[in-house]
């Protein structure tokens, strides 16, 4: 008898076989590659055994005038050198317009500003940062493949957990133009937090303080027996430790009297402060000198000076997490754990200033420039299907709500935020107007109850639907959002079967203030939108009562004496006076007026049609 193997789903029919998968963490300042070797997540070193990767791309022309690329250190080396041609923090770019860069003005680069997403003009070209960044991911993928010398399975690759449907469509966009199959896109906390979760075998609610060279993440999860459970998220896409160096350079300037003018000067200055920064974590003081065109700049930099010039940036990210606490209703005694993540927490005043905020030291037990590529290399080994003792249960969660725009120009949720995911959510929607054949479809994102005040996604229709009354239609708007926080809609008329449905790949752009604002926004106008939106459905439910009469005086006006005609003409009037005026309570007595008023007419129709029913037919026929 012949014996049939089996396997477990997703796993290889091979137990021996293993699928080599990696996590990325494709960083602002630097990014670096993980795998799980012999049951351990490490970082995969170079031929010269360093795991950083500084994500730094430089073009340039050789000799011949052929097109060249340089892409980690050899591209930091020559940036002040060539600064113009030398990108460098590409991920602050990622799925931006300029406008969308209020710092632009202070970078050496040429911008291009093409519909889609800002570019970058050098010698070989307009470059783009998904181009960029797949120059990057493609050097580490082959880091890897060289490591392992096979080729990879996939890849998990983090994103921060405030980045938006573009930029993280952009990173995947990257990703697939370097040659990798992403198995996934993860947050960069909810990284963070599988690596602490797995090594110190932490349970109970944790805050992931992530603070790396371009972006801001601050998540509250809970960690119970292999469960990570995103409890709420947030943060600020555009605050890191590049806006620190900023800072340092222009105080440093100042205290010369000294001004970068070329764009050598301004990356000079640049690389400068960030190797002050890097030494003040150490030492109490540090010299600052770079030789520029217009002189010689030359200040000592002390540990205290530093503290001071970051001190608003390190206010404005305890901010976030004042609001990420407040939405979970958490206090901060009720942490039971810090982690700091991210190349900028090993500033002692971040440290600091973090610990004061929550009442306890915070954790650094691991290296914070490693820990969230080898969480992605945890769970990049568990998508690939390799055994594993402690499964994950991984409970992402969606920054911000997701809905539709209904009459009167209204946010309909469909699904809120801090929604865990993958999720679906559906929610049956109707005609407004009688024999409405299509239904246009309005995708929106945002806190706010009008559609103005929220970021448009995506629009498609649904035609087709069979002529009805108005109402009498039931059409089921399905969302589904994947574990990489990319979302689909579809909509389904139910009794005649017509369907639409729209992958939302959103047009780049969406600016860093209104990721910012949209949820302070939320809050701060809560009260005032409760009132704009009461006042607008009133309008809807107005507009829907006036055009159900007009309907019914045009089919058996002629039932209603001339004296009945006027009265309910003058309330229709009404109505439409209190519409224009906007109060409130006026507007839903008129309609409540209307209703009873016509409630005599409604009866003597109805009167009219048993009539007509009835009229020729014997008893015995019914």
């Amino acid at each position: 008898m012949a014996l049939l193997q089996i396997s477990e789903p997703g796993q290889s029919p091979d137990p021996h076989q293993r699928r080599i998968a990696v996590g990325i963490d494709l960083g602002t300042t630097h990014s670096l590659v993980a795998s799980v070797r012999h049951g351990t997540p490490e970082c995969l070193p170079d031929e010269q055994g360093r795991v950083i990767l500084p994500s730094a791309v430089r073009y340039f022309l050789d000799d011949q005038g052929r097109t060249r690329r340089q892409i980690g250190h050899d591209a930091m080396a020559a940036a002040a050198d060539d600064p113009v041609n030398t990108i460098v923090s590409v991920k602050r770019f990622m799925g931006r317009r300029l406008a969308d860069l209020p710092d632009a003005g202070k970078l050496p680069y040429q911008f291009d500003d093409q519909p889609g997403m800002v570019a970058v003009q050098t010698v070989a070209g307009a470059k783009s940062p998904v181009e960029v960044s797949a120059e990057i991911l493609a050097s580490l993928r082959q880091r890897a493949e060289d490591t392992f010398n096979d080729d990879l399975f996939g890849a998990v690759i983090t994103v921060p957990a405030y980045f938006d449907d573009a930029q993280r469509q952009a990173t995947k966009d990257a990703a697939q133009m370097a040659g990798l199959n992403v198995l996934r896109l993860l947050n960069e906390p909810t990284a963070a937090a599988i690596a602490y979760g797995l090594d110190n075998g932490a349970e109970g609610l944790y805050a992931i303080y992530d603070l790396g060279g371009g972006t801001f993440d601050i998540s509250l999860l809970q960690l119970s027996r292999g469960v990570f459970e995103v409890v709420a998220t947030g943060g600020d896409s555009a605050l890191g430790g590049d806006d620190i160096d900023h800072a340092l350079a222009e105080a440093a300037l100042a205290l010369a009297g000294l001004k970068a003018v070329t764009p050598q000067d301004k990356r000079a200055v640049l690389v400068a402060a960030r190797t002050v920064k890097e030494k003040l974590s150490t030492d109490g003081s540090a010299h600052l000198s770079v030789k520029l065109s217009g002189g010689m700049l030359s200040e000592f930099i002390t540990r205290e000076q530093l503290a001071q010039l970051a001190k608003p940036l390190i206010d404005k990210s305890l901010a976030a997490v004042k609001r990420v606490l407040r939405d979970a209703k958490i206090k901060p005694d009720e942490v039971k754990g810090v982690v700091m993540v991210g190349g900028s927490t090993r500033m002692p005043a971040v440290r600091d200033a973090v610990g004061a905020f929550f009442g306890q030291t915070p954790l650094t037990d691991l290296n914070p420039d490693e820990v969230v590529a080898l969480g992605a290399a945890i769970q990049a080994n568990q998508l690939a299907g390799n055994n594993q003792q402690g499964e994950l249960l991984l409970l992402d969660v969606l920054p911000l709500s997701l809905g539709l725009e209904t009459m009167g120009g209204l946010v309909e949720r469909i699904i809120p935020r801090n929604t865990p995911i993958p999720c679906a959510r559906a929610q049956d929607f109707t005609t407004f107007k009688d024999g409405q054949t299509a239904l246009a479809v309005h995708v929106v994102q945002g806190e706010r109850e009008q559609v103005e005040h929220c970021r448009s996604l995506a629009r498609f229709e649904l035609r087709g639907i069979p002529p009805m009354a108005a109402g009498a239609a039931r059409i089921r708007v399905t969302f589904q959002v994947d574990a990489d926080g990319l979302l689909s809609v579809s909509a389904r008329e139910q009794l005649s079967g017509v369907e639409a449905s729209v992958v939302v790949k959103p047009s780049y752009g969406l600016s860093d203030d209104q990721v910012a604002n949209m949820l302070r926004e939320g809050f701060a106008t809560a009260k005032e939108d409760m009132k704009d939106r009461a006042l607008r459905e009133a309008r809807v439910d107005a507009e829907r009562m006036l055009e159900a009469t007009r309907t019914a005086l045009a089919a058996d006006g002629d039932l209603l004496s001339a004296e009945q005609r006027a009265e309910i003409d003058e309330l229709m009037a009404q109505i439409g006076s209190r519409c224009d005026r906007g109060d409130l309570h006026a507007l839903e007595a008129a309609t409540q007026a209307l209703a009873k008023g016509t409630e005599a007419f409604a009866a003597e129709r109805m009167n009219r049609s048993i009539r007509q029913a009835l009229s020729g037919r014997q008893v015995d026929q019914l």
